[in-house]
């Protein structure tokens, strides 16, 4: 009852955090606040349709140009991305933050980067890149279609950090911060202090369940949100749904994570096994888009996880 309790007050949260919409094509553009901008994707699959961009994406606009936070599942991606940004500010994308090591966070770098932009993500992001390129390019031509993906070339950024950095772009102060290994290895924040608005990446999903993934460690994530936790942020902007707030974005997120942590715990203390842990009662949690598909996969991977910790 305290976590259906939560879940409701946070899904509440979401609602009340209502910021000026508008449509372009697949992507919502949200404006969080004075030239800061969320282009939220859909909360399913990678598809024909939004190729490649089910996720949310951040923008902040400068006096000489836009910061983009996140380029796209694909070239074709990165161009629907443009169009919307079209649709707030004239301006190019100058420079462009890969959150992580998710396909959708970073393989529209080359359309950013031949028109000039730099392209600046944690180092350990980049290795994750590297390492799992080949496997993304492949399974995103077979969920949105060869056709689609034409023109996409998998470029890692070449600014890198391993530390918390400062980025100052167009009189506009940002912070770049390493939240460590969550949803993958080289999870960042992007944080603006002065609006106290953050962009989490996939540290945060409102909305729609997150996916534990083969590269995930649910221990470190949930030690990564508190990063998030610990600016104390007005507003969040995560990697799927909608902007919302730190309670909303903990509901969703840190709280299903730990909700896993428990009760896979439980099973393994009781000797059960990987079906045990996937009957475990999720039914706080079904409400989130995609829950069908990704909830006993989730306790699997977690299962596998804390078996070895």
């Amino acid at each position: 009852m305290r976590i259906s309790t939560a879940w409701r007050l946070a899904a509440l949260a979401v609602a009340l955090f209502a910021p000026a919409t508008a449509l372009a094509g697949p992507l919502q553009v949200h404006k969080v606040a004075d030239n800061v901008y969320a282009l939220v994707g859909e909360l399913s699959q990678r598809s024909a349709v939004n190729l490649g961009n089910n996720a949310t994406f951040g923008a902040v606009v400068t006096a000489e140009g836009v910061v983009l936070i996140d380029s796209g599942g694909s070239r074709a991606g990165a161009e629907a991305i443009e169009a919307a940004l079209k649709t707030v500010t004239v301006k190019p994308v100058i420079a462009v933050v890969n959150t992580g090591g998710q396909d959708h966070r970073w393989l529209g770098n080359d359309h950013f980067r031949a028109k000039g932009a730099r392209l600046i993500a944690s180092a350990r992001a980049v290795a994750d890149q590297k390492a799992r390129a080949d496997m993304q390019m492949q399974a995103m031509g077979m969920l949105i279609g060869a056709d689609r993906l034409a023109g996409t070339r998998a470029v890692n950024a070449t600014e890198t950090f391993e530390a918390r950095r400062e980025l100052v772009v167009g009189g506009t102060r940002l912070e770049l911060i390493p939240a460590g290994h969550a949803h993958t290895p080289g999870d960042s924040i992007v944080w603006l202090p002065e609006a106290r608005i953050a962009f989490a990446g996939d540290i945060v999903f409102t909305e729609r369940m997150l996916g534990v993934l083969d590269v995930s460690r649910s221990k470190d994530w949930l030690a990564a949100f508190e990063t998030l936790a610990a600016l104390g942020p007005a507003q969040v902007v995560p990697g799927h749904g909608r902007p919302a707030t730190l309670a909303a974005a903990r509901a969703a997120t840190a709280d299903y994570l730990a909700h896993l942590r428990r009760e896979v715990a439980k099973v393994l203390a009781a000797g059960g096994g990987m079906e045990a842990a996937a009957g475990i009662d999720q039914a706080a949690f079904l409400g989130l888009a995609m829950a069908d598909q990704l909830a006993r996969r989730n306790a699997m991977r977690v299962f596998e996880e804390m078996e070895f910790e």
